[in-house]
């Protein structure tokens, strides 16, 4: 899903996203990054992304999407965590 279609999603529902915040500047994960730059992860290459996430329905599938992908993502965010966060919140800068 792209960011430019959060409007096609259910708005009564509670959506997470898998996310990560760079932690530190020109971060390997993301060249030309600063510290605290948010990112989503874009589900098709495992790497940050300012547009491409998926939606997950809830916090424990998108930690179970987290868990599956853990060595992946490991070596393509470098240093980082990636957290399951609300996607309103995220997308407000909220979390």
């Amino acid at each position: 899903m792209q960011r430019r279609d959060v409007g096609r999603l259910e708005p009564t529902r509670t959506y997470w996203i898998a996310a990560v915040v760079a932690p530190g500047r020109d971060w390997a994960g993301a060249a030309g990054s600063h510290r605290g730059s948010r990112f989503m992860i874009d589900p098709e290459t495992l790497r940050p992304s300012r547009s491409a996430f998926t939606p997950f329905d809830s916090r424990l599938g998108c930690l179970s999407w987290i868990m599956h992908h853990r060595a992946q993502l490991n070596m393509t965010l470098p240093g980082a965590t990636v957290r399951a966060v609300r996607l309103d919140r995220w997308l407000l800068g909220l979390d």
